[in-house]
């Protein structure tokens, strides 16, 4: 049995030990804490304040200020966007965009920074070098748009996905990921006859899943929000993508704008600024679901493969 003295004395040394935290020590956890809420409350603000004028009827959308509560809620600005061809066609348009694009920048930067991880590979120096450079140079928008006109992608929905289907960046540092594995992985596989492609299939990218989600991220969230490359390359309204509509609206601002776009569908009830905030939410909604999913890879991917170079 427990000795109760001994007992008592454990209990009332706990007790000392937890009035001896310093005064300094709980100050700053609670100002820690004060500033972690605050700095949370800044970040949602915009979205709370967004959300609320998307649901707001026109006179409270109208209203200056700032729009915690609406006092006259409508769901008129979502049946619009629903109901609005373009904006439907353009969105569809952005989902096969990203899901393709990241599909072939992963395929791509796999590839490339596979052979690049092996110490033994030919003139791997020079190769690293080659693929450094457009990292700090590039022959401009005009060459670009040249390149393009001269490969006839203007106004193709390919446009969207080939150029920027490597990124640099996401090879080096699937680069460096690589190089932090345990060779035995392969020099097992090899044992047993698999080949390269084996072993990057079976073996590697099977364990490779922080860094290949962090690829995944960067290459989804760069297609979904690029607009510059549809408003240079692409004249055909139903090749377009959600930010391009996104950004008309964002810019258009005097009356003439809004009757454009709200009396063409009928519908002088809603205000242009609930539109804006709406499209805004359903351009921002597949990032802000997938992203909780993948943080957990995506902090792991980037700090172990920028360790090593």
């Amino acid at each position: 049995m427990n000795d109760p003295i001994a007992v008592i004395g454990g209990q009332r040394k706990g007790r000392t030990a937890r009035r001896r935290t310093p005064l300094g020590a709980r100050l700053f956890a609670m100002c820690n804490g004060l500033l972690l809420i605050l700095f949370s409350l800044s970040i949602l603000y915009p979205f709370w304040q967004t959300a609320v004028l998307s649901l707001s009827g026109p006179n409270a959308a109208t209203t200056l200020g700032v729009h915690l509560w609406s006092g006259e809620w409508s769901l008129d600005a979502y049946r619009f966007l629903v109901s609005y061809e373009d904006i439907a066609r353009a969105y569809w348009n952005s989902i096969v965009r990203t899901v393709l694009g990241s599909t072939l920048s992963v395929t791509f930067t796999v590839i490339a920074a596979y052979p690049l991880a092996k110490r033994n590979l030919p003139f791997r120096s020079g190769l690293t070098v080659y693929f450094l450079i457009p990292m700090f140079f590039s022959g401009g928008l005009i060459p670009s748009y040249l390149l393009i006109k001269s490969l006839g992608l203007l106004d193709n929905f390919l446009v969207l996905i080939i150029p920027p289907a490597v990124s640099i960046f996401s090879v080096l540092i699937m680069r460096n990921f690589f190089q932090t594995l345990d060779p035995a992985y392969e020099e097992s596989a090899l044992i047993d006859g698999a080949h390269y492609g084996t072993m990057l299939a079976r073996v590697i990218l099977p364990i490779s899943l922080p860094v290949l989600a962090t690829v995944v991220l960067w290459s989804a969230v760069s297609h979904w929000n690029a607009w510059f490359d549809a408003m240079i390359y692409i004249r055909d309204r139903d090749r377009t993508v959600i930010q391009m509509i996104l950004r008309d609206m964002l810019t258009a601002v005097n009356q003439q704008a809004q009757d454009i776009v709200l009396e063409s569908a009928h519908r002088p009830e809603l205000t242009l600024n609930n539109v804006r905030a709406a499209v805004v939410l359903i351009s921002i909604g597949p990032i802000v679901l997938v992203y909780p999913f993948l943080q957990k890879y995506f902090v792991k991917g980037i700090t172990v493969g920028s360790l090593k170079g």
